[in-house]
């Protein structure tokens, strides 16, 4: 019996390549038919199943906003887009939207948590706990709120002073009703009584030794002159070590000691 011939290598190497060729069309041909059945109207979307604790917004209208946006089946509907859909939705400030099988999507939201308003009166802005400004119905906030402004991109920074002065005022029986940042780096607050405190510039811990040495010793100047704290109408803190202060029917300068009233 006569011994075969070997296969030449460079005819081994053709079969092998003709050979993956012809296994990478098949793949290929396979991954353009599904792609074909997947877009056809074969697996429609029938529904958006929406979940997550909301208060101010319902999954009626949620789907109702959302839906025209969507394009595609259940195969081929853009999740990203799905998801920028839901956080457009005013009040919506998360959504994780995935696919639910066999034909729905679903979108669990997180809903913007308003701790104050923001900017003035006749804005409709409010800023979440994250120091985020958010456009929102204010009609819809059914709690008092502080004010705060200043810059847009120092909201966080407005936020977070309003959180070291608020409990210094607080034992005192005062609240914080409008906290504002100007321009030039100056800190402003109005009180719940109407006082108006001119905090000055500086960091948080500067701004707060100033109110705290103001607050320490208001009460017993005001006293001094046979007036509550309810007839504080304005106090400038920017003064090195002391404070100037206007009540009704008095004003002074002092350190903590009181020095002679001019009268009004």
């Amino acid at each position: 019996m006569a011994d075969s011939i070997p296969v030449p290598f460079d005819v081994k190497l053709m079969n092998i390549v003709a050979s993956l060729i012809f296994a990478l069309c098949g793949v290929m041909l396979l991954a353009a038919a599904g792609w074909w059945v997947l877009r056809q109207p074969f697996f429609p979307l029938s529904g958006i199943k929406v979940d997550g604790d909301l208060t101010h917004t319902n999954a009626v209208t949620l789907r109702a906003n959302v839906t025209p946006q969507l394009a595609g089946n259940f195969f081929t509907v853009d999740l990203a887009k799905a998801r920028s859909a839901f956080e457009s939705v005013p009040w919506v400030r998360k959504a994780v939207v995935r696919r639910e099988f066999p034909n729905k999507l679903r979108a669990t939201l997180v809903e913007q948590v308003p701790v104050a308003f923001w900017g003035t009166d006749d804005e409709s802005k409010l800023i979440n706990n994250y120091g985020e400004v958010f456009d929102a119905n204010v009609a819809e906030v059914d709690q008092p709120l502080p004010r705060l402004s200043g810059p847009l991109d120092h909201a966080g920074q407005v936020l977070g002073m309003y959180r070291v002065l608020q409990p210094l005022f607080a034992p005192h029986d005062l609240s914080i009703d409008e906290l504002t940042l100007s321009a030039r780096g100056s800190w402003e607050a109005r009180l719940d009584s109407g006082a108006v405190i001119e905090l000055g510039r500086g960091q948080a811990e500067e701004v707060a030794a100033r109110a705290q040495r103001f607050l320490t010793s208001v009460r017993q100047v005001a006293g001094q002159y046979g007036r509550t704290l309810d007839s504080l109408e304005s106090a400038d803190l920017r003064h090195k070590d002391a404070y100037a202060l206007r009540l009704r029917g008095v004003t002074t300068v002092t350190d903590g000691t009181a020095l002679p009233a001019k009268k009004k």
